[in-house]
């Protein structure tokens, strides 16, 4: 299908969100009004057998139990998302109906996934510099982060993180070269994220070039810590090889990816989104960062006006390489859609056209992400002017 569309009604904090799906599609709009909760109700239903077959290996169960299963799913405490009675919940997907309880209870065995899923808490799975594995967690965490944190722990162990010295980064194979280069000066700062052992334990650490001086998890800066999870999340879609995506995975959710990071940082790591768009896969972002919206905005009026592909590098002061060139055109004609979560009312709303004299104020406010720097910039207008 061109354009999937979910909608769900009545679900914790959301009482209508309906949501049609573009090549990048981006949720805005405060805590705890329903982003993630939607996000992960996307997943269950790309991805049903696969996240029922991976609860059932790892010895969860749920008995047919609709609040059983969505503590599993979702975390400890999220039962009550979802309601009977006069406000019962309800799920539409692709314009049918869907029946919760006959989902959590299929059998049907599926090997792969087709959405990605890198979660807001992603910082959790290197707790001790390591990935921890599903069963390190308790029964009560979130699926996707314990899922997430099990894929990155396979990856390490059965790929570059099998001996001492590995190199995490930069890795040749893995990124562009000019992305490379803007993560080193925007990210790590010089300095190579690689394998190392600490007594008997595996763990990652930050060596400088040209020292055997190494910096474990616990002292890397926040944005580090935050990033490390999500660059290795991406490695996992980026196969060593000529083909450009891995086949199998059709969606990758991003949530947060500006968490802890500079705005410098948070341009490099739109820049690897970019870099999944071209490669084919269809992208959702959860974010409180008005410079991700920057993006969307700047790209939406570069198509409209039909300007050089090119344009697409300048907003990132990159150098214009062919293999950069290349992801330019491709990411040219994708398609990109911003809904915001409203607080008050519980519903989502279209604010696409991220227009800042629309008579919509979620619209012209950017769903409350520049709102604050246009009321900073009122006051500061009226002191000069008294």
């Amino acid at each position: 299908m061109s354009n999937p569309r979910l909608q769900l009604k009545n679900v914790g904090q959301i009482e209508d969100a309906d949501i049609e799906f573009g090549d990048l599609t981006v949720l805005v709009g405060p805590q705890a009004t329903g982003k993630s909760i939607f996000l992960q109700f996307l997943r269950l239903l790309v991805d049903t057998g696969y996240v029922i077959d991976e609860l059932r290996k790892h010895g969860l169960v749920w008995n047919k139990d609709i609040g059983h299963f969505l503590d599993i799913y979702l975390g400890e405490g999220m039962r009550d998302v979802w309601r009977n009675g006069d406000n019962q919940s309800t799920i539409i997907y692709n314009g049918d109906p869907i029946d919760l309880s006959t989902v959590i209870q299929r059998r049907r065995r599926t090997k792969t996934e087709s959405l990605f899923f890198i979660p807001a808490q992603r910082v959790l799975t290197l707790g001790r510099g390591w990935p921890r594995p599903f069963s390190d967690y308790g029964a009560s965490d979130p699926f996707s982060v314990r899922d997430f944190s099990e894929k990155i722990r396979l990856l390490m162990e059965t790929g570059w993180g099998r001996s001492e010295g590995g190199e995490i980064f930069p890795q040749t194979r893995r990124l562009k070269n000019e992305l490379r280069k803007i993560l080193d000066r925007t990210v790590f700062h010089g300095f190579g994220l690689r394998v190392d052992t600490h007594g008997a334990q595996k763990r990652l650490v930050l060596r400088g070039k040209g020292t055997e001086a190494t910096l474990p998890f616990m002292v890397w800066s926040a944005g580090q810590r935050e990033f490390v999870p999500l660059l290795v999340g991406v490695y996992w879609l980026l196969p060593p090889t000529k083909v450009p995506r891995r086949q199998e995975v059709e969606w990758v959710v991003i949530e947060e990816p500006e968490a802890g990071l500079h705005p410098n940082a948070i341009s490099a790591v739109l820049l690897l989104i970019l870099d999944l768009l071209a490669r084919g896969y269809r992208v959702c972002l959860s974010t409180h960062s008005p410079h991700v919206l920057d993006v969307v905005w700047a790209l939406r009026v570069i198509r409209e006006h039909q300007a050089p592909s090119i344009k697409i590098l300048d907003l990132f002061n990159t150098r214009k390489t062919h293999p950069m060139k290349e992801m330019a055109d491709a990411v040219f004609g994708k398609i990109a859609r911003v809904y915001y979560f409203d607080q008050k009312t519980g519903r989502s709303h279209d604010i696409s056209g991220l227009d800042p004299g629309s008579e919509e104020a979620s619209e012209a406010g950017w769903g409350g992400l520049s709102e604050f720097s246009g009321h900073v910039a009122d006051v500061v207008a009226k002191v000069v002017n008294a």
